[in-house]
């Protein structure tokens, strides 16, 4: 039996096709009681609109993708969470694309989808300025832990999470603090490494940076060994991965953690809670930045959003004190 069309619509209820069209893709565009009819006409002859035409007809695909630069890493669980309630609360698709901590494939991954959604969220995304500047102009963006002016963003506090991890340190004693840092070319790295430098400056304490690594328990070990070579007493790692790693090398090395040195990591992963000791970390509220930025996006894919000021979103971190750090060893 063969599906029924948008003719056979139009046919049994006595309306133009353009008119079931728009009951169904542009609403407002026809009065509610022709939409009602057509609706209840549709929906007695089994009728589906086809996505790809009502795309073609409106020009909105009710699709966004969101691209993150590593889905094995567990912080961007809580962010895909909230941004997926917030599209389905709209009746949107969220779309997921994984970029493997490649700006090569992030940006050809997001070229390939440029005319099949309405906009997208990029979780600390790792391409350029100029890159993101582009695709800006091609599609709506959000960014997601990153910050470039003239473009939506939604991130949290790092600058003041990190001054609450170096005077939570001090407060135990802690006079130098060594950061394990992120991938070169992440905003994130380099901000918590300006936030906590500049935080140490103020309370008289030394800090340097040892790196880069990837955000990966795996690099714990390289970081591990280096932070040790600076005979810091307090160790701030990029992320919880990097963090545990770290922990795991230092008990290989006979380096109790916080007897001898204290370790602080960042995102309050759940594994941060799991490993031992459990981990001290800066957190914040991840689903509500998913949710805010697929917020701004749809905004932004209505008539006139995208001539709006661009909104910066900041949003609380919150540290978490578990039984990773303490106080600190006289040197």
């Amino acid at each position: 039996m063969a599906h029924p069309t948008i003719y056979d619509v139009a046919a049994a209820a006595g309306v133009a096709t353009s008119t079931v069209s728009r009951a169904f893709s542009t609403p407002t565009r026809v009065s509610a009681r022709t939409r009602e009819h057509v609706l209840a006409v549709a929906a007695e002859l089994g009728y589906r609109p086809n996505p790809h035409a009502r795309a073609l007809f409106s020009g909105r695909h009710h699709t966004v993708a969101m691209v993150v630069s590593d889905i094995t890493n567990p912080h961007y669980f809580e962010l895909i969470r909230g941004a997926e309630l917030r599209a389905k609360a709209s009746e949107y698709t969220l779309v997921l694309v994984n970029a493997e901590e490649s700006p090569r494939i992030e940006y050809d991954q997001i070229q390939r989808l440029v005319s099949s959604v309405d906009g997208f969220v990029l979780a600390a995304s790792r391409l350029p300025d100029e890159n993101l500047e582009q695709i800006a102009a091609q599609r709506p963006v959000v960014l997601m832990n990153r910050e470039l002016g003239g473009i939506p963003s939604v991130v949290l506090d790092h600058v003041q999470g990190c001054r609450q991890i170096v005077e939570h340190l001090v407060s135990l004693g802690h006079r130098h603090l060594v950061y394990l840092a992120g991938p070169r070319n992440s905003w994130m790295a380099s901000t918590r490494w300006s936030a906590l430098r500049t935080a140490a400056e103020s309370l008289g304490i030394a800090a340097e940076r040892v790196g880069p690594f990837m955000p990966k328990v795996s690099q714990g070990g390289a970081a591990a060994d280096g932070a040790l070579t600076t005979r810091a007493t307090a160790i701030v790692a990029h992320n919880d991965l990097l963090a545990i790693g770290v922990v795991q090398r230092l008990a290989q090395r006979g380096v109790r953690v916080p007897d001898d040195v204290s370790v602080v990591g960042f995102d309050d992963i759940f594994a941060s809670d799991l490993c031992t000791p459990r981990l001290t970390t800066l957190g914040g509220a991840h689903v509500e930045v998913g949710r805010a930025a697929v917020e701004i996006l749809l905004d932004m894919a209505t008539p006139n959003g995208r001539t709006r000021t661009p909104p910066r979103v900041v949003l609380p971190t919150e540290l978490v004190l578990r039984g990773s750090t303490g106080t600190a060893r006289e040197t």
